[in-house]
């Protein structure tokens, strides 16, 4: 069965920062995808970041481009989201997606992706 897993999450003062991992389990791959959407309670989810699983590419929503970095251990099928300057407007609840096969469908398009973590819980207080 594949798993998909997430974990970092946490409450933290505006401007702080978190470290998000995902990691992947049940399958292996060298293509595909990792992505992280996050959600807020009574609104859909929307798109935060992804990588290119074989180059490293990292795909960034505007509002982290400049705060987020994304990153990936291929051996460790782990991805991770590094969170600076958090602002109170990134509380949600942030889920890893995956895909392990290359796609011509945007990385930023939930249905490009087949498994889905539980998700962690980011916090961010004024």
């Amino acid at each position: 069965q594949v798993q998909v897993v997430e974990s970092g999450g946490g409450s933290v003062q505006r401007g702080g920062s978190l470290t998000l991992s995902c990691t992947a389990s049940g399958t292996t791959f060298s293509s595909g995808r990792m992505g992280w959407f996050r959600q807020v309670p009574g609104k859909g989810r929307e798109f935060v970041s992804a990588i290119s699983w074989n180059n490293g590419k990292g795909y960034y929503a505007d509002f982290v481009k400049d705060r987020f970095t994304i990153s990936r251990d291929r051996a460790k099928y782990t991805m991770y989201l590094q969170m600076n300057s958090l602002k109170p407007e990134d509380t949600a609840v942030y889920s890893c997606a995956l895909r392990t096969y290359d796609s011509a469908i945007k990385m930023n398009i939930t249905r490009s992706y087949d498994y889905w973590g539980q998700g962690t819980q980011v916090t961010v207080s004024s």
